[in-house]
């Protein structure tokens, strides 16, 4: 797994939460976290360069970097990677998901998704899980304002509708209604080929929630087997 943090943090403070992390070291999983390369709030490298226009660093190319480097130094399997991330890490994760879908094989973003205006199209098929609390109040379901009104986080619903016509998915009601420890999810099954969509929530707020490791690599090997 990649998992790429929230603004504010870090890598190394990705590695460091071990009630993340040791979940997915159980499990056999090796752990990538990157740090991001935009400044936050005057920290630099603490936050990812997600929006399209902003400029900075490409994170596309430095993601997909990432990974070539870890396959060629530790002998990582490219196709058995999930690109995961948290808050500002999520967003991350969505856009690159939407521009380059192949560059992973499938996406997690927890407590995020786009900013407004929302693409107008993603690419696709993608396999993606969205995770997001109940009661978030930092990355609200519906979206919120930002630096004064000169941001606009995006509804996470909308986000699901642009997912499902990248996954050209038949019905835009889920196909599968299933409740996983503390999660509640439903799942598109009648779309593309080779795509997938589940939408995991659950009663907390902004954060990566107990349990959330393990759920999202079942789905993992589940849609990748």
């Amino acid at each position: 797994m990649v998992f790429l943090h929230g603004a504010g943090s870090t890598g190394a403070a990705v590695l460091r939460n071990s009630g993340l992390i040791a979940p997915l070291l159980a499990r056999g999983y090796a752990v990538i976290a990157p740090t991001g390369g935009r400044s936050f709030r005057g920290r630099p490298g603490s936050n990812w360069n997600f929006f399209p226009g902003w400029e900075g660093r490409d994170e596309t190319d430095f993601l997909k970097r990432v990974l070539a480097d870890a396959a060629d130094r530790f002998g990582i399997d490219p196709d058995r990677t999930l690109l995961a991330g948290f808050s500002a890490g999520a967003f991350e994760v969505s856009y690159l998901a939407c521009s380059d879908p192949a560059a992973f094989p499938a996406y997690a973003p927890v407590s995020g998704g786009f900013w407004q205006p929302h693409p107008a199209t993603c690419a696709g098929p993608v396999r993606l899980l969205q995770t997001h609390g109940w009661q978030d109040p930092v990355v609200p379901l519906e979206g919120r304002p930002l630096g004064g009104g000169r941001f606009l986080q995006g509804d996470i619903f909308a986000g699901l509708a642009i997912w499902r016509r990248a996954n050209r998915c038949a019905r835009p009601d889920p196909t599968g209604f299933t409740e996983t420890g503390p999660f509640w999810r439903r799942s598109w099954e009648s779309c593309a080929p080779g795509s997938a969509l589940d939408f995991a929530l659950f009663a907390g707020g902004h954060t990566v929630p107990p349990g959330w490791a393990d759920m999202a690599l079942d789905w993992f090997e589940a849609v990748t087997e």
